[in-house]
């Protein structure tokens, strides 16, 4: 007799839990079974879908419809042109944006979503290639493709074997193995990836240049060798920086003083008030070249413990200055 309508549901931690490690069991079995079936095909996709004069065109109804816009987006950010669409749409109109300069990746468990099944021979006439993502290896969509990758599963992770669960796992594996395969085809590198991410981390670290976040002008802190502490003070408190570069007339650094010095010369007790900047910097500090990434910069700082670096030019003129502090607005490190 079933519960009534209204019932509360009843949860059991501990079945939740035997569950859980049961869905990964499964889908990490179906993953690990795609790897023994992977071969001659998979290749010969891959070549397809690197010679494709066009775009990439993923489609698939359903929760392989959800797992076919993951797919597009990971073949579009590492360097392979793609597109998702919808197959519902396609038979009213979409099917205008697909050119036989195109290659339809199609995914489906069954190979017979009536959607996607409905504009195969269209596509056929049209001359477009198509590879299909399929567990139904004698499926329409797999007597239509021009290669075929087994994404086959031996049962879901669902309990009732219904919803799609182990065989999504599966489309998504095949989909990044295509994606990871033709990026190294490609050569694709992380300054590449970068380009198509620039609002993300990585594309700050790999895009974002020294000049660009670094201080110039007259907002970097900065005396002549013979300038007397008081004014070298005056210089540091005035721009912020936590330290001052100390250069000569044509803008050779000579040296820097920093908020760690001044701490190391009061320590000795000695009398500050008759120094010069040259008896009080520390001569050859680092300095980093103005066409860097910015990103090397904070390489360099976490390398030598330091929290602040002159920026210099090709003939070792100063340039600018940035800190750390810099460097995490820019949202760098």
């Amino acid at each position: 007799m079933s519960p009534p309508a209204d019932a509360a549901p009843v949860f059991d931690p501990a079945q939740a839990l035997r569950l859980a490690r049961e869905t990964f069991d499964i889908e990490a079995a179906a993953v690990a079974g795609l790897k023994l079936r992977v071969g001659d095909s998979f290749a010969a996709a891959v070549q397809l879908l690197l010679q494709c004069r066009g775009r990439v065109v993923v489609m698939g109804m359903g929760k392989s419809g959800h797992i076919g816009r993951k797919v597009a987006a990971t073949l579009a950010s590492t360097g392979t042109p793609a597109m998702f669409v919808h197959p519902a749409e396609a038979s009213h109109g979409d099917l205008g944006m697909i050119k036989p300069v195109d290659v339809v990746l199609a995914i489906s468990n069954s190979g017979e979503s009536e959607e996607l099944t409905s504009i195969l021979p269209v596509l056929k006439r049209q001359g477009v290639p198509l590879v299909a993502i399929t567990g139904g290896l004698q499926s329409t969509l797999a007597q239509h493709a021009d290669l075929v990758l087994d994404a086959g599963v031996e049962k879901e992770a669902c309990p009732l074997n219904l919803a799609p669960t182990a065989s999504t796992t599966a489309q998504l594996a095949l989909g990044d193995a295509l994606a990871v395969a033709l990026l190294d085809a490609r050569g694709f590198r992380a300054e590449d990836f970068a380009r198509s991410h620039p609002g993300g981390s990585l594309g700050r670290k790999l895009l974002t240049h020294l000049a660009d976040v670094m201080r110039t002008g007259d907002a970097v802190p900065c005396v002549g060798p013979d300038a007397a502490f008081g004014e070298l003070m005056r210089e540091m408190s005035a721009k912020g920086l936590g330290a001052s570069a100390i250069a000569d007339a044509d803008g050779t650094v000579l040296g820097i003083f920093t908020d760690g010095d001044l701490r190391r010369l009061i320590e000795k007790g000695l009398d500050l008030r008759a120094m010069r900047a040259r008896d009080v910097m520390s001569a050859q500090p680092r300095t980093i070249r103005r066409d860097v990434l910015a990103v090397e910069a904070a390489e360099l700082m976490e390398q030598h413990r330091i929290t602040s670096v002159l920026v210099v030019d090709e003939a070792g003129r100063l340039a600018g200055a940035v800190n750390s502090n810099d460097l995490m607005r820019a949202k760098v490190i």
